[in-house]
């Protein structure tokens, strides 16, 4: 079977089995800061098995992309070395929400990979492992399945604590957790290895293929399991690894699928398709790659971008280990479009985009393999002894993205040696940080857990009755708030909107006969709706009835800018291009920020069409058109999907301007179009490599601010005795007069520095037989220093010379060697040497170097160290 075929088979098993197929979620989590990437199919499912959240189904199955390059599971190292270590790949899982269990579970995956409707593996070949006391699970495998005992295998805390353990899953340090049972597949005897729990286990020839993990349990903080009420399961195969399985190969890189991209990774290389290390590095990295980009992810210095920098990085440098010349990468695109682009659409939709980034990712690291030869060539001109030490390895690596086997192959044409340990010592150090920061940090039974939903019914208006479902105080649910207490109330129904979407929540009050709560904000818990504030006087219980009122106006305003972010996003992705994605967005009464993927800034003329576009359709003030639908229906639509939320099967389709936006989304919104009144774009900046942002206002808060800067012009008008009309006339003259007179300011400072020159070339002393010449220089700029430098030289024949000045508080200096004597005297050596006496750092060639302090104090013993170099160096 194909391992297209294998995928459909496994959600189609599912279904007939009651599953609801659920579409993959995106690389980046939703709602989630606790993880880097999805890293496995149960992420986007967490609230579910939480309790936080409830769904249509208690039922799912799923085929999820993920990726493990960073943080806490990364496999990047390991990646084209082993037969199944891969930065990407295809989770294919069934979940249960509190509806059956292990047995079920177990007889599921049993019947798919071993029934001749399905997947017919051979029984003997699979063992089958369970935690050490999950006697239940044990007792299933071997009684109702027919597992023979001698392939059973029971693992116990093989990791050195309680409940650590390769047969025990838990999503923290507390909060749900369980035992699992693992599938193994046999390839026969011909292939090194031992099952599961003996001392040849890490070898090749037992595979794991399946994992059913049992959450029956919710540990807390003192370490105690308790167990849960409704009993979930989520199970995950590895599809590379079973289509190797099926496909009767012994690595992931023989199947179908790899064999494609292995054959595009080698013409678009240049090189033989003999399946190295280095061609599997590249098939594998175009996976990962393309599929963060498709998602949003652009390469930066941080976070995701960071790992997707790494990544293509890691790609290119081993396409170079092969012989390619230049840019390569991108071309693997297509080939990859081809082989999943059906299951996967966004593949398609982004191709463009996709090879854009990476050819300009690529452009920029032959970039930086050039400023990284640099560095490392300054680096060993100061090397003491025969070994390169590890932290500068590391720093090359870590920093500028430079090849340690480069700086290796470098090392040995010189007699060197790389200080491996000290390069591993940072690199672990590196992972320590990246697992710390990666971790589920959070105590889940901290999180606030409400019973029951909330009916928002804020659509249809601003003020509505609520019955009180529950009460909290300081995290802790309670029977009443009394006055003056801070809180949280639930109530059944509310006009409140929770923020989500980006768009703040409601404030406002809730109030009954003697009671009154000021509501702060709004925020959601799963299905319900927390009003956040203070119980400004009265008693407010469990079971009361209250009137909830919304701030109307601040309702209003917020609706305005909502909806025009929908009329920007549309705008952006009509003008710039349909890379554009939403990264983020924060909606409130006063304005809108709204970021996007985006590789440049935006030009003038660029932002002009953008609010010309928007204010268009303000002005055509058609009627905004609201329908609820199902998922699908709303896609086939031409529905976008926002950055951050998630969605049931039931959605909001929001469209404007017949057609112009069309979104999902449950924010509250205009009527008309022409309720916006006016939209401004108030700022555009970058706000990490490949986001920009762009903040605006719309309504009275825009015309506040046109107001506003029209005051200002009159202002600035005044100013310069000018009218507005004439403003910019005016001021150009100003500046061509500003540029002339700093000229003639620079041509006078270069005759003080000639005449200069003609007297300091007669104080220069001799020592060893040198010339020497250090001066200090007042007020004089980098320039005019570097300039007098070259006059001395010509007047001085060979020489050594250090100038230097103070300068807006700080020092300048700068030094220069003549050519005769650079074998001997490097004017670099004596400016990192001058610099460090006042504070500072510098640099530069044999001949000529600059550098500077902050240690004005010092600068005249600065100086004195070119008597001092020479006098060493003689």
């Amino acid at each position: 079977m194909k391992s297209a075929e294998i995928r459909e088979a496994f959600l189609r098993f599912f279904e007939e089995k009651g599953h609801t197929r659920v579409a993959s979620s995106s690389l980046i989590p939703a709602n989630d800061p606790t993880l880097l990437f999805t890293n496995a199919g149960m992420n986007q499912f967490k609230d579910c098995f939480l309790g936080l959240e409830k769904r249509a189904y208690t039922r799912a199955t799923s085929s999820q992309k993920c990726v493990r390059a960073g943080g806490k599971h990364n496999d990047l190292e390991n990646v084209g070395y082993t037969a199944r270590h891969h930065t990407f790949f295809e989770m294919l899982g069934n979940f249960s929400f509190g509806d059956y269990f292990k047995r079920d579970a177990i007889a599921y995956a049993w019947e798919f990979l071993t029934s001749p409707a399905w997947l017919n593996l051979p029984k003997e070949r699979l063992w089958v492992t369970v935690y050490a006391s999950d006697d239940e699970a044990y007792d299933i495998w071997t009684r109702d399945v027919g597992v023979p005992a001698e392939r059973m295998v029971r693992i116990g805390d093989n990791k050195g604590a309680p409940y650590a353990s390769d047969n025990f899953w838990a999503m923290g340090d507390t909060g749900p957790c369980g035992p699992c049972t693992e599938i193994f597949y046999d390839h026969g005897a011909d292939i090194w290895g031992g099952p599961p729990g003996s001392p040849e286990e890490d070898g090749d020839r037992y595979i794991e293929i399946w994992n059913n993990v049992f959450m029956q349990f919710n540990r807390t903080a003192d370490g105690v399991l308790h167990p849960l009420p409704a009993p979930s399961v989520d199970t995950g195969m590895g599809l590379e690894r079973i289509s190797a399985v099926l496909q009767h190969v012994h690595s992931n890189y023989e199947i179908d699928l790899f064999q494609h991209l292995l054959a595009a990774s080698a013409e678009a290389i240049g090189c033989a398709n003999e399946e190295q290390p280095s061609l599997k590095v590249v098939a594998d990295h175009i996976r990962s790659c393309s599929f963060l980009i498709a998602d949003g992810v652009l390469p930066s210095n941080e976070g995701r971008g960071y790992v997707l920098r790494r990544i293509v990085r890691r790609a290119c440098r081993h396409g170079n280990k092969l012989g390619a010349k230049g840019a390569f990468f991108h071309r693997i695109v297509a080939a990859l479009v081809e082989e999943m682009g059906q299951a996967f659409p966004e593949l398609v939709q982004q191709q463009a985009h996709i090879e854009r980034v990476l050819k300009t990712e690529e452009e920029q690291f032959a970039k930086t393999l050039d400023q990284g030869l640099r560095i490392l060539e300054q680096d060993l001109a100061q090397l003491q002894g025969e070994q390169i030490p590890g932290e500068v390895v590391f720093k090359l690596y870590d920093t500028y993205g430079f090849p340690v086997d480069l700086t290796n192959d470098i090392a040995r044409e010189r007699g060197l040696t790389l200080d491996e340990a000290g390069f591993e010592r940072e690199m672990e150090a590196q992972r320590e940080r990246a697992r710390a920061a990666s971790a589920f940090g959070m105590d889940y039974n901290a999180l606030v857990k409400v019973e029951g939903q909330t009916q928002f019914t804020g659509y249809l208006g601003t003020q509505g009755n609520g019955k009180v479902l529950a009460l909290f105080r300081e995290g802790l649910a309670v029977e009443q708030l009394k006055t003056g207490e801070e809180g949280v109330v639930v109530l059944d129904q509310t006009p409140f909107y929770a923020e989500s979407g980006g768009q703040i929540g409601d404030c406002g009050y809730l109030q009954a006969e003697g009671l009154r709560f000021d509501v702060r904000d709004t925020s959601k818990a799963g299905g319900a709706v927390l009003h956040h504030g203070v119980l400004d006087g009265g008693v407010l219980r469990v079971g009361d009835t209250i009137e909830a009122v919304v701030d109307a106006s601040v309702r209003q305003a917020t609706a305005l800018n909502h909806s025009a972010t929908h009329l920007l996003h549309a705008a952006l992705r009509q003008i710039l291009g349909d890379h554009v994605q939403q990264k983020g967005s924060l909606v409130d009464s006063q304005r809108l920020r709204f970021d996007f993927s985006h590789y440049e800034a935006i030009r003038p003329e660029q932002i002009k069409a953008l609010e010309d576009a928007v204010n268009e359709q303000v002005r055509l003030n058609t009627a905004v058109e609201i329908e609820e639908t199902d998922i699908d229906t709303a896609k086939a639509k031409g529905a976008m999907a926002l950055f951050g939320e998630k969605y049931g099967e039931r959605v909001r389709v929001l469209s404007m301007g017949d057609g112009f936006s069309v979104e999902l989304c449950g924010g509250t919104h205009v009527k008309r179009t022409g309720d916006i009144g006016l939209f401004k774009i108030v700022s555009e900046a970058g706000v990490a490599s490949g986001v920009r942002r762009i903040e605006a206002m719309t309504g009275a808060a825009a015309f506040s601010y046109l107001n506003q800067a029209d005051e200002q012009l009159k202002a600035a008008a005044q100013l310069v005795k000018s009218t507005r009309d004439n403003l910019i006339d005016k001021l150009t003259g100003l500046l061509e007069r500003n540029r002339q007179l700093e000229k003639e300011l620079e041509q006078v400072k270069a005759k003080a520095a000639s005449a200069a020159g003609s007297d300091l070339a007669g104080s220069a002393i001799e020592v060893g037989g040198v010339k020497v010449l250090s001066a200090r220089i007042e007020g004089a700029d980098g320039k005019a220093l570097l300039a007098l430098v070259d006059q001395l030289k010509n007047k001085l024949g060979e020489a050594i010379i250090l100038l230097g000045s103070e300068l807006d508080g700080k020092v300048v200096l700068v030094a220069g060697v003549t050519a005769g004597l650079n074998a001997r005297f490097k004017a670099g050596d004596l400016m990192r040497q001058a610099a460090a006496v006042v504070g500072g750092k510098g640099g530069g060639r044999p001949d000529m170097a600059q550098g500077g302090g902050v240690d004005v104090a010092r600068l005249d013993e600065a100086l004195a160290l070119a008597r001092t170099f020479a006098e060493q160096q003689a």
